[in-house]
């Protein structure tokens, strides 16, 4: 294949990545990191674009030679961009629009104009770089799901960069070799094969990292409680068995404390449903300040959450459960359009792994029958199951 349909190629590989970028965009919640790789797809389709005019007319004038460089590193540039911005990272489309200066002046270089080879030597390892940070900045990423969708384009980046690398170093120890502007020697056209190749599968590449970010993102809203922030029943099954499990093998320590809103009807009756849900989230906004951020925060039913704590022993976790309480009492809730705060308790319950246990909803059954023991001798008190509670109870009004 010559080096003018190899270019053509390429050209509409760019101009595909460009429109599937355009498209992705439109249909998947506007991540802005998409108009980045839109953008970089159409510098190279129009880099590709102005290569096919010098080769198709020979016009070999340092105007065409420059932009073609400037949109093909652009595009490269673009990727990296895109990723930054997509890892809540500044693009920095500034610091291309100072490198395109630079390179534009280069070409004005009289040793620069007349030589290919130079131009090659000068130019490239500009994209390495541009190339093996983008690769960096993903293979740094410690969110190992996260990491599958990355590895194809790390190993992408890493491959074009080597390859270019490679010619690089061919062409500075051959230096007798004769290149033309776009010419057919093998060193050329193999280069706008690989940049065939790049094209198409960065374009996938770049997908599977926005499809895979939206697969997390609803597999996350799956788990998690809309109104609360914190995790649901759902949830809950999976970080417990688990922790269950993990808990069984090494020997550590777990307890749920579970706890409920007191006579949370009577707010709602009273206040209205929107004054109770404003306490279910200033309830667990209060629980937040007293636990850990690594413990594992569950809503399972309408005003009652579970806390499955791990490595702690019995007395600290009968502390911040009694410090849980104790806040919730001290802090009513004041709620727009009320004129008097809105004053609550929680009843608490606490249970901890026990060794006869078989699954970890013993844990939990304990942990609610510990609750129900709070509730029937007067709420707004802690309950600890072995301690309080010596036997299974049922529930109270």
């Amino acid at each position: 294949m010559d080096s003018f349909t190899l270019v053509v190629a390429s050209a509409l590989a760019g101009m595909t990545m460009a429109v599937s970028m355009g498209l992705l965009y439109l249909a998947s919640a506007r991540r802005v990191c998409l108009r980045h790789w839109a953008l970089a797809g159409s510098f190279f389709a129009a880099s590709n674009v102005l290569a096919a005019i010098g080769i198709h007319f020979q016009i070999q004038h340092v105007l065409l030679t420059g932009s073609a460089n400037v949109l093909y590193i652009a595009g490269h540039f673009g990727i990296l961009a895109g990723l930054r911005h997509h890892l809540g990272l500044r693009p920095r489309w500034d610091a291309m629009g100072v490198l395109a200066l630079l390179v534009l002046g280069a070409h004005c270089l009289p040793v620069l104009q007349a030589s290919v080879t130079l131009r090659l030597i000068a130019f490239a390892p500009v994209v390495v770089v541009i190339d093996l940070g983008a690769a960096w900045l993903l293979w740094r990423q410690r969110d190992r799901e996260a990491q599958v969708a990355y590895r194809p384009l790390i190993v992408l980046e890493l491959f074009f960069a080597a390859q270019l690398a490679v010619r690089i170093v061919y062409l500075a120890v051959n230096d007798s070799m004769p290149l033309t502007f776009m010419g057919s020697h093998f060193l050329q056209t193999s280069g706008s094969l690989f940049v065939l190749v790049f094209l198409s599968m960065a374009t996938m590449s770049c997908a599977l990292i926005v499809t895979q970010q939206q697969a997390q993102a609803l597999l996350k809203a799956s788990l998690t409680d809309m109104l609360t922030g914190w995790q649901n029943r759902r949830a809950l099954h999976d970080i417990a068995a688990r922790e269950f499990l993990r808990c069984r093998r090494t020997g550590a320590d777990a307890y749920f404390i579970t706890f409920d809103i007191d006579h949370f009807k009577s707010i709602n009756d009273r206040y209205g449903h929107a004054v109770g849900d404003s306490a279910i989230r200033h309830v667990t906004d209060l629980s937040g300040r007293i636990l850990r951020g690594y413990d594992a925060m569950f809503r399972i039913g309408g005003e009652e959450f579970a806390v499955l704590i791990t490595d702690l022993r019995l007395d600290d976790v009968c502390r911040v459960a009694g410090r849980l309480r104790e806040l919730v009492a001290a802090s009513p809730l004041l709620a727009e359009g009320q004129p008097d705060p809105v004053r609550m308790t929680v009843s608490v319950g606490v249970a901890a792994l026990a060794p006869e246990d078989g699954k970890w909803e013993d844990m939990l059954r304990r942990a609610d029958e510990a609750l129900y023991h709070a509730k029937r001798h007067g709420r707004d008190r802690v309950s600890v199951h072995g301690r309080d509670v010596a036997a299974p109870a049922r529930s109270a009004a």
